[in-house]
Order: structure tokens, then sequence, then C-alpha cells
């Protein structure tokens, strides 16, 4: 017979923010606007976590990384560098120097942004009945099998 687990043992990744609690979906995806790797951290969280998560374990054929603006800083900018892969990542309002950044490359950004619509057409993804992270993680998996790869 199994020992329940202890209350805390898992994480729920959901943050407290000016909009109540949520959580945000970080996510890398190929050139047809199919998730490959997707992380979830707390609502409250910089986007640089996520970010060092995804970008830690790019594939080796990566050409380039489309983020947006809070993916800005340059410890990202530099780690792709060493890679030599290009970063399109606009640069943040207040930032003193401003990077140049491929507009044309930028636009491909919507195939990300469609992705994310497709999958909150999933009620449960949408409006996160799970309290569990590891549980949640689950329903975005199956949602995003379903969508990108099952219905081909």
């Amino acid at each position: 017979m199994g020992v329940p687990a202890q209350k805390g043992a898992f994480p729920r990744h959901i943050g407290r923010t000016k909009g109540g609690l949520n959580s945000k979906l970080h996510a890398v995806y190929d050139n047809q606007g199919r998730p490959v790797r997707l992380h979830l951290t707390a609502g409250q969280v910089s986007d640089f976590r996520g970010a060092d998560v995804l970008l830690a374990d790019l594939p080796d054929e990566t050409e380039e990384v489309i983020g947006d603006r809070g993916y800005d800083s340059n410890q990202i900018r530099l780690s792709l560098a060493e890679r030599n892969i290009t970063a399109c990542i606009p640069p943040k309002k207040n930032r003193k120097s401003k990077p140049p950044y491929d507009w044309h490359l930028y636009k491909k950004r919507h195939l990300i942004e469609n992705m994310f619509a497709k999958l909150k057409d999933w009620r449960r993804v949408a409006t996160r009945y799970d309290r569990c992270a590891h549980t949640f993680m689950s329903a975005i998996h199956i949602a995003a099998s379903f969508i990108f790869y099952l219905k081909e």
C-alpha cells in the first residue's frame, strides 16, 4: 500500500499577479508552429527563469530564436550568440542601448501566438482546473498532442 504524499510535495506553479492567480507557459516550437518543449512557471516569476530552462535544451539544428520583449536580456542574447543562434528579440522600451533585431523574422512569431490560441481552445487548459502543476501539464501535453500531432 502506498504512502500518501506530504502536503505541498508537488508544486502548483500558481502565482499572484495584478490580474489574480495565474501561471505562465513557456514554449519552444518548430518552424511549423508545433510545440517541441513546454515549461510552466508561476505567474509572478520572471520570464528569464523559463527561458533558462528551455534555452539550455535547444535542439542542435536551431538557427534562430524568436522571443517577445519579456526575454530581452544580455545574458540570453550572449548565451545564444555563443551557440551561433540568431536572437530575434525586440528590446524592452526602457532599455538604454537597444540592440537591433530583424522585424521580418519577428513576424513569424504569430505561429507561436496561434499555437497558444489553439491550446486555449481546450477549456481545461484555458481555465486551469487542476491544482497541481504536473496534472495541468499532463492536460496541456494531451491537448498539444491531439491538436498538433494526431490530427495530421
